[in-house]
């Protein structure tokens, strides 16, 4: 069996890929390995059984997923606090306020209804280091003494933590919202019930697509990655900004009052930007991965801001970002992290970190996102194919003569998906006509020689 946790988590088709059996079975190697008593509980000061928080989103199976995370988790020994339907970046919020010792989110983020994951977190709501996830792993299944009587796990549900959560996100935006109408696209999915209540309370009048899950519809033609139905609503109700969240919400997109969307790259320029003139950014540093745009490295440049490369990921961006002391950092997907409010990406907590630029500065979102230029970019994500043979000696043939075709006008980045079998093939070009040639020569070429 191949390695089971990806980029981020576990996840696969519930009931199939991803089935009760093997999630109980890692909630319990997972207790074993976060959950060991006597390895933190001195340092919290706190004596008993260990906690954790477990929260999902609105999938249908996430319902029977929970229930195999709670048994695995109690049955092991540890406290349970059901969060229910919650981002993920609440249950890693939550995870600190609430002392926890690890968290749990039930969640296959942008992915389809049908297919489901599991992400654990650890004390102070981060996401786990690669060795972590091998020791869990290597512990699935093992022989272990089982808790009797007094020593099992107690399970208690919520009370008032998705407002604690709210609460939280509002007090790190400064000024309110008030006269900005916003169009909030939930993707049926975690955020639909806190992203309304919060910007609400921020002032903004909140107009709402997609906050109606029906446990099927997650990411069905809403969301982050479906962003026509905004683009359009925005337009005919002549709103000042959209907003899409993802399934999970640990990241978000916007639209600008015209249709036009601005991504993560883009949501990151104007943040960095406020942040640097306010002298908020920790090292004049964002930390960004391989795939931002060329043109948000080309405006930090101008504005006199540092960038840091890193893989793609978000904790590898959290890697850099800690390693550094930076306090902002993301991915052109929308994922933005403010480690100056949050452990992980949180997209409510980055759309109301933009929308306070907005209200601050009085300007549009389409007049702060020109202060970079997206160079044409083109991606192409080939299925179906061998994401072990992304460095066949073919395909790297054929990326050396692309690159020298553009020369430092562009580049080409060829990258595994880490949770499907796929290929992702990027390529940036001075022309959009060249990017989409360039690009399309090259997936014909990975579905030749990834197979």
């Amino acid at each position: 069996m191949g390695r089971l946790f990806g980029t981020d988590g576990v996840r696969g088709v519930a009931g199939s890929d991803l089935t009760a059996e093997l999630t109980m079975d890692l909630s319990v190697a997972a207790a074993h390995v976060l959950g060991d008593a006597g390895a933190f509980h001195a340092s919290v000061g706190r004596q008993g059984r260990p906690i954790a928080v477990v929260g999902r989103d609105p999938r249908a199976s996430g319902e029977f997923l929970e229930a195999a995370v709670v048994a695995g988790l109690a049955s092991s020994g540890v406290d349970v606090l059901r969060l229910g339907v919650l981002p993920t970046p609440a249950v890693a919020y939550l995870t600190t306020a609430l002392g926890a010792d690890m968290g749990v989110m039930i969640s296959a983020s942008h992915n389809p209804a049908p297919d489901n994951g599991i992400k654990f977190l650890t004390r102070g709501g981060y996401k786990l280091p690669d060795a972590v996830e091998n020791e869990i792993e290597q512990r699935l299944g093992e022989k272990w003494e089982r808790p009797v009587g007094a020593s099992v796990g107690r399970v208690r549900e919520a009370q008032d933590e998705a407002d604690r959560y709210i609460s939280h996100v509002l007090s790190t935006v400064t000024g309110r919202l008030d006269g900005l109408n916003v169009v909030l696209d939930c993707a049926h999915g975690a955020a639909h019930m806190v992203a309304p209540e919060a910007l609400t309370r921020a002032g903004a009048t909140v107009e709402t697509i997609g906050a109606r899950p029906d446990g099927l519809n997650i990411n069905s033609g809403v969301g982050s990655t479906h962003l026509d139905k905004l683009q359009q609503i925005v337009v005919s109700r002549n709103a000042d900004v959209g907003i899409a969240y993802d399934g999970d919400a640990d990241r978000c997109l916007a639209v600008a009052h015209t249709g036009e969307v601005v991504d993560g790259d883009q949501i990151m320029a104007v943040l960095a930007m406020a942040m640097h003139t306010e002298g908020r950014l920790a090292g004049d540093t964002v930390v960004a991965t391989v795939m931002s745009n060329l043109g948000f490295k080309i405006a930090m440049k101008n504005a006199g801001i540092d960038v840091v490369e890193t893989a793609v990921g978000d904790r590898y961006v959290l890697e850099a970002m800690k390693a550094g002391g930076y306090n902002l950092g993301g991915e052109q997907s929308g994922h933005v992290l403010m480690l100056d409010h949050a452990t992980t990406g949180d997209g409510l907590l980055t759309s109301l970190q933009l929308l306070a630029v907005m209200a601050r500065q009085g300007r549009s979102l389409a007049e702060l996102a020109s202060v970079m230029t997206r160079l044409p970019q083109v991606l192409i994500n080939v299925k179906g194919v061998d994401r072990a043979k992304a460095s066949a000696p073919e395909l790297s043939a054929a990326v050396a003569v692309a690159e020298s075709e553009l020369g430092e006008t562009g580049r080409v980045l060829i990258r595994p998906s880490g949770t499907e079998p796929m290929i992702r093939v990027m390529v940036e070009a001075a022309s959009a006509a060249q990017a989409e040639s360039m690009a399309g020569r090259l997936a014909d070429v990975v579905r030749t020689a990834c197979v």
